[in-house]
């Protein structure tokens, strides 16, 4: 009989999201067709999930390597890619396999259009995340990436600007955000960008956080979106505790009756949300 007797549940609505759904569909697809398969950065922001699809013939690559790669198959991740990654796609006669997500493909079409128009464009995201790097490049880089508008103060600012942000920011954030241009003085063409499935995600795990004891939060380390939800699940209850392997789970997070719930980001794959359930039913 387990020692500690956790009554251990998974929501339901965590685990991947259509976009990863798709690009991994698409990656095993080919694998199991070719045996290999090249993949520009990693193709979900979970080590686990990529360790798995390594095994199976994934090879994850830059854009060094990209530049290199010539007359292959690469797959391209549901974050999307600037315009020079098809380019060079071109020039080296490689087989895109393009699994850029329905909802991030749409932002890249509006973003440019507002760039066509010539506005000021500013973009609520992550430096550096593979989505705002796609997107920044429909623009030429032409634009201003914060992660918080307190990254701006100081900066003269302009009297009109149009406001994005990446897929799977916080809708309230955005909101704020916004609201803070305006306190400003500074007119604001808003476009919530904000993917359907994050925001749905975000209402459903405050419920879901409140229900439990103690939550357990598996996400990778590399995720935007799993250090957004996290923090929603941490401020609806204080015992939240972030892992992304096994290896991290802590015995002594929970006593002996504790109701555990496990949850996870849209780039957590539900295996090892189970796997996670499984080793806290033995404890």
């Amino acid at each position: 009989m387990p020692l500690l007797n956790l009554q251990v549940s998974i929501d339901s609505n965590s685990g991947f999201c259509f976009g990863v759904v798709y690009a991994i569909e698409m990656a095993q697809d080919v694998l199991e067709e070719f045996g290999y398969l090249y993949c520009l950065g990693d193709i979900v922001h979970n080590d686990e999930e990529v360790n798995r699809l390594k095994a199976k013939g994934l090879r994850i690559i830059d854009y060094t390597a990209f530049a290199e790669l010539k007359n292959e198959r690469v797959l391209i991740r549901a974050h999307g890619e600037p315009p020079s990654t098809y380019k060079t796609a071109i020039d080296n006669n490689i087989t895109l396999i393009d699994a850029t997500c329905p909802v991030v493909l749409k932002l890249q079409n509006r973003i440019r259009g507002s760039f066509d128009k010539k506005e000021t464009i500013f973009l609520m995201g992550k430096k550096g995340h593979a989505e705002v790097t796609g997107l920044m490049g429909q623009i030429n880089n032409e634009g201003v990436v914060f992660s918080d508008i307190s990254e701006l103060d100081g900066q003269a600012l302009p009297e009109e600007i149009t406001l994005y942000t990446q897929t799977t920011k916080s809708k309230q954030k955005f909101r704020e955000t916004r609201e803070a241009f305006e306190a400003r003085g500074i007119k604001v063409n808003a476009h919530d960008t904000i993917c359907s499935q994050v925001s749905d995600r975000d209402s459903e795990l405050r419920s879901f956080a409140r229900q439990y004891d103690k939550i357990l939060f598996v996400g990778g380390t590399k995720s935007s979106n799993a250090m957004v939800l996290f923090n929603v699940c941490k401020e609806q209850n204080p015992e939240t505790y972030f892992i992304s392997r096994l290896d991290e789970l802590n015995p002594s997070w929970f006593q002996s009756g504790n109701t555990v719930g496990i949850c996870g980001a849209t780039s957590t794959p539900m295996w090892l949300m189970e796997d996670v359930r499984k080793s806290l039913e033995v404890l």
